[in-house]
């Protein structure tokens, strides 16, 4: 068992036990000597005056001596123990001169130091770069210890609770309502009513261990608020396309309705009315049709059915969709033999866009089209090459009505990747890169070999 250390007053009432053993040491040193000057002074020709003075020289040179060597060893000692114990106490800034009689002992102390306070430092760094983050996160934060008692929450799980960090901290998840999440399952999703908030919220929870001891990080964020925030901002989205293509159809059917009424009004009328009234409302006639084919357009693709997939041979559909293309002959680059899962009519569907886009392109340049298949990676991509003019430079292909063709819908690539989406698959619309022109390729999951 390691003894008590003494205190520096005790120390000042008294010399340490380990000092007292170095003097005794040094004075057990110089005993053969004091004993053999002891002998030649009684045993020679000294009178007793001389004799006491020679051996009170001696004693006090060898106290001197020994007092001199009790200060050698043990001022350094001083010295690591200051060090040491500004290490235990947390100040690092503390440096020994190197150059004592412990110099290799200073040296790795002093080299201790500076890593403690490298690494202090880094903590520092890290725990604020980390309150920093905590603070900046939408989700709610909470740390329990062993007992689940609050020790750390962000300012998000106190806008949960709607409370103060005084209120909650210490207090058990019990307490705060939050006891049934811990006792859950370690993710869990879950409607639930907070202090500061309800809705739909996504709970995960993990062990923690912290000096020893157990605890548990408990996560809660609110995806219900997420989730309205993309319906918000789909819905803007939507609007601003319906928006438009409604505007587009009624500014000139407004306009056409005021002009065929001030036609109708005037007296008398003028002998080519019926010519007028009659484009009039062709002209209203077809914008109610492009009205009409845009709505059909946007049913279809909002109420594309779940796909039913079985087996089909990727060569045998893609030969029989090229033949339907009158426009333009489709050139069907031969490949392997490959077999997917996939809802046929819908399949067809999304390849049907691809080369219809393929095909308008390539009319434009008088340059050709082909398709081809391949397997990669586990997956079957089908291919459609253009020697059209190359894809527009712009992010949204794949938004629903975005279009930059004259009179087109905006509906065929959207549906072509919503329909690949469904089967767990995507399609892509590049620039070639060997020249002009733009491939699209619409990949699917091949089944295990």
């Amino acid at each position: 068992m390691t003894p008590p250390t003494e205190s520096h007053a005790q120390r000042a009432g008294r010399m340490p036990r380990f000092e007292r053993r170095v003097l005794l040491g040094g004075l057990l040193v110089a005993a053969p000597a004091w004993l053999l000057v002891g002998a030649l002074l009684l045993s020679g020709p000294w009178n007793v005056t001389l004799r006491w003075a020679l051996l009170i020289v001696a004693a006090v040179v060898t106290l001197w001596l020994a007092r001199w060597h009790h200060r050698r060893v043990s001022y350094p000692l001083y010295t690591l123990s200051s060090l040491l114990e500004a290490l235990r106490q947390g100040d690092y800034s503390l440096r020994g001169a190197s150059n004592s009689v412990l110099g290799d002992v200073i040296y790795d102390i002093n080299a201790l130091a500076e890593r403690l306070q490298h690494e202090r430092l880094e903590f520092e760094e890290s725990s604020y770069l980390l309150g920093k983050t905590l603070a900046a996160l939408d989700s709610a934060v909470f740390v329990f210890d062993s007992e689940r008692r609050l020790r750390l929450a962000n300012p998000a799980a106190q806008q949960l609770l709607d409370a103060s960090r005084d209120r909650v901290f210490g207090r058990t998840a019990a307490e705060l309502g939050l006891e049934s999440l811990l006792d859950g399952p370690d993710t869990q999703l879950l409607a639930r009513t907070f202090p500061g908030r309800n809705g739909r919220f996504e709970v995960r929870q993990a062990a923690l261990r912290s000096g020893g001891r157990g605890g548990r990080l408990l996560v809660i964020n609110d995806v219900g608020r997420v989730l309205r925030e993309e319906e918000r901002q789909a819905w803007q989205r939507l609007l601003r396309v319906l928006g438009h293509e409604v505007n587009n159809s009624l500014a000139p059917i407004q306009s056409m309705a005021g002009t065929l009424a001030t036609l109708v009004a005037r007296e008398p009328l003028p002998d080519d009315w019926r010519e007028d009234f009659q484009g009039g409302l062709e002209l209203i006639g077809h914008r109610a049709e492009a009205l009409g084919r845009f709505l059909s357009s946007y049913s279809r693709l909002a109420r594309l059915p779940p796909p039913q997939p079985r087996p089909l041979d990727l060569a045998a559909l893609v030969g029989k969709l090229a033949k339907l293309e009158q426009r333009l002959p489709v050139r069907v680059e031969p490949g392997e033999s490959l077999a997917v899962q996939a809802d046929a009519d819908q399949l067809e569907q999304a390849l049907i866009n691809l080369l219809h886009n393929a095909v308008e392109a390539a009319l434009t340049t008088g340059g050709e089209v082909r398709v081809r298949w391949h397997r990669e990676a586990g997956r079957a991509i089908v291919a459609v090459e253009d020697d059209g003019p190359g894809p527009p430079s712009s992010e949204n292909l794949f938004v629903p009505f975005f279009t930059t063709k004259p009179g087109g819908s905006g509906i065929g690539l959207a549906l072509a990747q919503q329909i690949a989406e469904a089967h767990e698959g995507g399609v892509s619309l590049l620039a070639r890169d060997d020249a002009a022109g733009a491939v699209a390729q619409l990949w699917l999951p091949l089944p295990p070999l």
